[in-house]
């Protein structure tokens, strides 16, 4: 897979560059829609206390399974197919899911969405490599924004929109915006092909008037019009490059998930009003937005991105260490603070192209650090509740965001280097059997 340059900075990538956009917008609307409605569903459906615990591990989780496969689905049928199959799986399950009668189905239907945007999550950054390789951080500031968007403007839609039509309309209003996607990359293919066409019949006619002369995009001809060697297979697990990535944003999403998850029955817990608790929830979303803006327009420019990684973490800190002394009293300071520590995730998705030359290359670091990042994350939820469940108190639970802080630290140190992912992981070439004689 090679990138997509032309002279002009966006010719002939509009389609591309909105649908990278909308996909961003839309990949977690679905997941953010659902709990501000969990009051609803409880009832219809017949949610519990340990279905609603398994709703919320089914994103890191689905996310986790579909980031490992997904390098192997893009090697196979490229980067634009496995997106437009990803959208749909998204667009059926949103759909299906709304029309769910019990509580199984519901879950079920879910999963299908989240395999949807689990392959979403891996495809954007090597879609970015390959269409944006001279504008990585503009492109990148772009959508990293637009999904912080989708991800604070559908809960705040969802009790609204159903108190107007239904629950099921609020939740499968979604798949519209999913499907909005296909339409630039429609486009985009279609521009993409007459390319392809146009560049064979050149071929055509440079090889009818000099027989002998190398075609272009053989492997004969000129470096500019040479075909693409095939890419190298690459085994991110022998990479310090990919494993320091996954442990990173292990520890990044494990402490999002961890507020999702658990910000507002902490704070109904010590007194807090609940449609307060849920605007704490809601205001910690938003301010993703301009960091995750500021972070692709300013990182790349840092010698050690290390620097502002540590400038996030301790963001976090300030609102972890808030939140569990004086949950009551300066709500809105540490919800700030942790907020902004949100940068680290977009630092992470950056990381992704910074840390590697190659489409290829961005693919296969893009897949394994958030196939194992959120299979790590997926369970820090999980083990929140149940140490405050078992010990009564609330000391040990923020002692595991401590952790994850820790965790996440030691992944930016692995990542602060200047190296790339194709140094270290590509698979060692078998020497040539003998030739028997």
């Amino acid at each position: 897979m090679s990138n997509f340059v032309v002279k002009r900075p966006w010719t002939g990538r509009i389609g591309a560059l909105l649908g990278i956009m909308v996909m961003a917008v839309s990949l977690r609307a679905a997941v953010s829609v659902v709990p501000p409605l969990l009051g609803e569903l409880r009832s219809e459906l017949g949610f519990d206390a340990a279905t609603i615990g398994l709703l919320a591990m089914l994103p890191p989780l689905i996310f986790a399974v579909f980031g490992l496969l997904t390098p192997a689905l893009i090697c196979r049928f490229g980067l634009e197919k496995v997106l437009v199959a990803a959208v749909g799986l998204a667009v059926v399950g949103q759909l299906v899911r709304a029309g769910s009668g019990h509580v199984w189905p519901f879950l079920g239907w879910s999963a299908v969405v989240m395999a949807g945007y689990g392959i979403g999550n891996v495809v954007l950054p090597p879609l970015v490599k390959k269409y944006f390789p001279d504008r990585v951080g503009v492109v990148t500031a772009g959508y990293v924004t637009l999904l912080a968007v989708g991800t604070a403007a559908s809960p705040q839609l969802a009790v609204p929109v159903a108190g107007l039509t239904g629950w099921r309309v609020s939740i499968g209003l979604w798949a519209s915006v999913s499907f909005l996607v296909l339409l630039p990359w429609a486009v985009q293919a279609l521009r993409d092909r007459r390319v392809r066409r146009a560049a064979a019949d050149a071929a055509a006619d440079d090889a009818g008037r000099a027989p002998g002369a190398a075609v272009p995009g053989s492997a004969g001809a000129g470096s500019r019009g040479a075909a693409p060697a095939a890419a190298p297979r690459l085994v991110p697990w022998r990479s310090p490059v990919a494993w320091g990535l996954a442990i990173f944003l292990a520890g990044n999403s494990a402490q999002t998930y961890v507020y999702f998850t658990w910000l507002p029955p902490y704070l109904t817990g010590h007194g807090l009003d609940p449609a307060t608790a849920g605007s704490a929830l809601a205001y910690f979303a938003i301010l993703g937005l301009p960091v995750s803006l500021l972070v692709p327009l300013w990182v790349p420019r840092m010698k050690n991105p290390i620097v502002a990684i540590s400038l996030f973490a301790l963001f976090w800190t300030i609102g972890h260490l808030g939140l569990y002394f004086s949950p009551m009293d300066g709500t809105w300071l540490w919800a700030t603070s942790a907020g902004l520590g949100q940068g680290t995730f977009a630092t992470a998705l950056l990381m992704v192209n910074l840390r590697s030359r190659t489409t290829h290359g961005s693919a296969v670091l893009s897949g394994f650090s958030q196939g194992v990042g959120y299979a790590g994350a997926g369970i820090a939820p999980l083990f929140f509740g149940t140490i405050h469940d078992a010990t009564g108190s609330w000391t040990w639970s923020f002692a595991t965001l401590g952790v994850c802080l820790a965790v996440m630290m030691t992944g930016a140190v692995m990542i602060n280097p200047k190296r790339y992912i194709e140094e270290s992981a590509a698979a060692p070439v078998p020497d040539a059997l003998p030739r028997s004689t």
